[in-house]
């Protein structure tokens, strides 16, 4: 179990932690446990030598030792070469084939513990149901601790790398203790011990982006991976290694240039003349909220985040405003304890492809709307934007309009972003039009002059996401394919024409 939770925090920054890489990890590793079942109780039953088995426990404890070292080179390895043969379903497939390299083996030699010891312990069929409830019993309670400690103690103490370091120390002082204490296989013991303070010398570095120089921050919280990087202009929180901003703070401006920009168009629709009461569920740490407070003077800012690793970071780099009030919280519990009404809500808790369903079903948008006062707008901040039949984006968009009665989007230039907006009293861009020509900033009146350009009106479908069926998981990834399809497609061609070579030449390396 420890190593299960292990591999969602390993795979996560590269893959999500979707519902679908989970169903990928469990798959994976109950595959190997069932094979290491079958294989240990023959294995068993033909030499009923423990030290067989124990042999298997240190060798798994190297391997698991040997993750944090070579996990992530086997993960961006296999991702780098599968990018080249395959065209649909590639976090997937990249998943499951990283699950496989890096995990299937250890789990299928601890996979084998559990019927050697049934046939070490059961002496008679007089005493074998006893026998066997107790290793049973034994073997849930260790889950047990394997599920809680890594979850609630060493991930975000002390990281991911180190957990499973730790995990598989454990299993290595239980083989040490049996070939010493009978004094059998030195040999091996030694070897092992060694491979061991190898892997945590050199798997102490806890980076996951490995390539990357010079990040202020890198760490893991109890919810995400978290980095933090800073150059010339601005410093830029992500939840991912490769791609996406969760938070910005520019240096020299106001203005990010990014969606938070166009989400300013909501405050301004409810009339630019008044302090607003505003209300971000999926706060990061803290560009819109900031944002708000300095363009529109007097208004206040609630603010609900999940991850308090986060709202921490919010004030050691991104100098968040104390007067916002955070809640450490999911966004769409709050709402349902909450009785305020407000101005304005944001809904910015799309990180990526992973999509909390709970956030984006007909229920929840319900709950948005009664905490809305009377010509309030709701944001939505709809982080992969795509016009294909069926995308995840037509269900998020369905979905609102079967609770607003009026709603229009905007795409987001040079990004992959889409911002929604949805009031009940009246069409949103009619809003906007006439509250620009009473916007006294310059800036943010050319800006959103654009967005009021290019805004379109969106139709009702029948496309609805609902608590009982929102299958977000599987539209994202489907887009998301689309994306990186469209990303590699320079390279694919280069590929097919000239090889590994011709890619190698193109970034300079010969």
């Amino acid at each position: 179990m420890a190593v299960e939770l292990g591999a969602s925090r390993l795979l996560a920054p590269y893959f999500s932690s979707s519902q679908i890489v989970w169903t990928i990890i469990i798959g994976t590793i109950m595959i190997a446990m069932a094979l290491g079942n079958l294989y240990g109780g023959k294995s068993a039953d033909r030499d009923p030598d423990p030290d067989i088995l124990y042999r298997r426990i240190l060798i798994a404890a190297v391997w698991i030792a040997a993750i944090p070292v070579v996990g992530k080179y086997v993960i961006l390895g296999a991702s780098a070469l599968l990018i080249f043969t395959i065209d649909t379903n590639f976090l997937v497939i990249a998943a499951f084939v990283s699950c496989m390299i890096i995990f299937v083996f250890p789990l299928f030699l601890l996979g084998t513990v559990t019927p050697s010891l049934v046939k070490y312990t059961v002496d008679s069929l007089d005493d074998s149901g006893r026998t066997v409830g107790m290793l049973n019993a034994c073997n849930t309670i260790g889950s047990i601790i394997g599920t809680f400690i890594p979850t609630f103690v060493t991930i975000p103490a002390v990281g991911t790398s180190a957990t499973f370091l730790i995990f598989s120390g454990i299993l290595l002082v239980i083989g040490l203790i049996y070939f010493l204490s009978s004094k059998h296989m030195a040999r091996i013991c030694v070897i092992c011990l060694i491979l061991f303070i190898l892997f945590v010398v050199f798997g102490r570095s806890y980076s996951f982006a490995f390539w990357e120089e010079d990040l202020l921050y890198e760490g893991e919280s109890v919810y995400n991976y978290l980095q933090v990087k800073e150059d010339d202009s601005e410093i830029v929180l992500s939840t991912n290694v490769l791609f996406g901003v969760q938070s910005i703070k520019m240096k020299n401006s106001q203005l990010t240039g990014m969606y938070y920009d166009y989400a300013l168009a909501a405050p301004v629709m409810t009339g630019s003349e008044k302090s607003l009461d505003i209300l971000v569920l999926g706060n990061g740490t803290g560009t819109f909220a900031a944002l708000c407070l300095d363009l529109f003077p007097g208004s206040s800012v609630d603010a609900v985040e999940i991850d308090s690793r986060i709202t921490e970071l919010a004030g050691i780099y991104f100098d968040m405003p104390d007067s916002v009030k955070v809640s450490e919280y999911d966004g769409r519990a709050w709402l349902m304890a909450a009785k305020d009404q407000y101005d304005v809500i944001m809904v910015d808790a799309y990180q990526d492809i992973t999509i909390p369903f709970q956030m984006s079903t007909r229920e929840f948008f319900t709950l948005v709307r009664d905490h809305l006062r009377d010509g309030g707008i709701m944001v939505v901040n709809m982080n992969m934007y795509s016009d294909g039949e069926g995308s995840i984006n037509n269900y998020l968009t369905d979905t609102i309009c079967s609770v607003f009665d009026h709603a229009c989007s905007v795409n987001v230039p040079g990004t992959t972003n889409r911002e929604l907006f949805a009031c009940c009293s009246e069409d949103p861009s009619l809003m906007l039009d006439r509250s620009l020509e009473q916007l006294n900033n310059t800036t943010l009146r050319l800006l959103l002059s654009k967005v009021s350009s290019s805004i379109e009106e969106c139709s009702a479908g029948t496309l609805i996401l609902t608590d009982d069926k929102a299958p977000v998981e599987l539209l994202g990834m489907k887009l998301i394919d689309s994306l990186i399809a469209d990303e590699v497609r320079y390279y694919k061609e280069i590929y097919e024409k000239e090889g590994l070579l011709g890619i190698l030449d193109d970034f300079g390396i010969s």
